[in-house]
């Protein structure tokens, strides 16, 4: 059951500001004079009245803040060289690929169009990884030809990279991806480091996958990588992990591939509400860099780069969520459904994965609940339930909703359901708001609609 909670403080005035991942709201939520909540200095009644809702709020100092983690740890605490690479599938926008590169970041695609994003956000090829179990030949040579390491996950990855390099022409830079067989205490649809997954070379046959590639003119075999999940908790898979991908290293090496990377994935959680203890960006960066150190070191190996790939854990606690209450329904001694002009197709999350957040009202963060009710979306779905058994101060239509940490797989994971058109978003930092989203209209939703002329004629 989707359950949330509502934090008579969710805007903390106590927050870990070097650890965003760990606090329920941005780093820069406060209250004003009369108590309402603002975020990068903005009042958000105020964004919801100029931007409309739902709108999805950006925190630039939150983002900025949790990439200069990412980076600063790695260089801290792993004595080679080192590249945080973001995940962009959590939040794939010009503006994050923007900060992304600008912070020194590389960055993560899993299609064309995340490649595309990236590259028109300014981050360089070079620093850019191709993702994917089923790539097509636009998004192989897409990669390819703008010096992207494509991340090889299958034989078909193989097969038709052979057949897209042109002859005599530069290899092209491959990661080679395996599963670890390391599982996680998180979502069965987020655990990928497990034996049983889509993604990956099973690591029996990492071997005959290595002898395979040796002396292929077209490939060049840079890097490789693992991921064991998302949302995680716990510190010890990561530990278990360096072992084998060193393992993995030693033989690749030894083979002739030229490896220099060593890309662990991301997977570090986040707070969504207050019984979540994730541990801090330092100590999950301390415990990877340390386990790899001393595997690599325990196998005579040269450090690699050492890559991962936070995606949620950099850029969810930045993200509010705004919606207008509308309708109320009270079916006495059952339940109270307070109904908001989003839902399920702005953060398909909680009918998706049974996910829990934290939210408030956002002119009365401060106001006790005086009920207990569901907040629910307006699609044509029932289990279109935003948040479950909320305690809330009683609303009134027109209210705004701010739900937290909704920064990571709530854009990027949006619909159009029910033909509603996806929301606009903000960034905001200092006291000033910026569209970085434009929001959808009804008749965009008709752009790529096709009638036949056959079908005109019809009554």
């Amino acid at each position: 059951m989707t359950q949330a909670i509502a934090s008579q403080k969710p805007y903390e005035a106590e927050r870990d500001t070097t650890s965003p991942n760990r606090n329920l709201a941005p780093v820069t939520t406060c209250l004003d004079e009369r108590d309402r909540l603002m975020v990068g200095g903005c009042l958000l009644s105020d964004l919801a009245q100029r931007y409309g809702t739902p709108l999805y709020v950006l925190d630039e100092d939150t983002v900025r803040g949790t990439c200069r983690a990412y980076r600063d740890a790695l260089k801290q605490h792993y004595p080679g060289p080192s590249l945080p690479i973001y995940a962009s599938k959590a939040n794939s926008s010009l503006l994050m690929s923007s900060i992304a590169a600008s912070e020194g970041l590389g960055l993560d695609a899993v299609s064309a169009g995340e490649l595309l994003t990236a590259f028109q956000g300014g981050m360089p090829g070079e620093r850019m990884v191709l993702h994917g179990n089923n790539k097509n030949d636009e998004e192989l040579l897409l990669a390819y030809n703008n010096n992207v390491t494509i991340v090889v996950d299958n034989q078909h990855d193989l097969e038709r990279l052979a057949e897209l390099v042109p002859a005599g022409g530069a290899p092209a830079r491959l990661m080679l991806r395996f599963t670890p067989g390391i599982e996680c205490h998180t979502h069965e649809y987020i655990q990928t480091g497990h034996l049983d997954s889509k993604f990956g070379f099973d690591p029996d046959l990492l071997e005959s996958v290595l002898r395979q590639l040796v002396g292929k003119p077209w490939a060049k075999l840079t890097g490789l990588h693992a991921h064991i999940g998302s949302q995680i908790f716990e510190l010890e898979p990561h530990r278990d992990l360096a072992a084998v991908m060193a393992d993995a290293l030693k033989l690749a090496r030894s083979l002739g591939h030229p490896v220099k990377d060593l890309n662990v994935g991301g997977g570090l959680g986040i707070r969504y509400v207050a019984s979540d203890d994730p541990p801090t960006i330092e100590q999950w960066v301390k415990v990877v860099a340390d386990a790899v150190t001393a595997a690599c070191r325990d196998r005579q190996l040269e450090l690699p780069r050492l890559l991962c790939e936070p995606g949620r854990s950099l850029v969810a606690t930045a993200g509010v969520t705004l919606y207008a209450v509308g309708s109320r329904k009270t079916i006495p001694g059952v339940r109270t459904y307070v109904a908001i002009d989003g839902g399920m197709s702005d953060n398909p999350r909680p009918i998706t994965y049974q996910s829990l957040y934290t939210c408030c009202l956002a002119d009365r963060p401060l106001a006790p609940a005086e009920e207990t009710v569901n907040l629910v979306g307006k699609h044509c779905e029932s289990g279109d339930v935003l948040l479950k058994d909320l305690p809330l101060p009683t609303t009134r239509s027109g209210d705004i909703v701010a739900v937290f940490a909704t920064g990571a797989y709530n854009s990027s994971m949006s619909s159009n359901y029910n033909r509603i058109p996806r929301p606009a978003a903000v960034v905001v930092q200092s006291g000033s708001s910026e569209l970085v989203q434009k929001r959808e209209q009804p008749d965009d939703l008709l752009r790529y609609d096709v009638l036949p002329e056959r079908f005109r004629a019809l009554p």
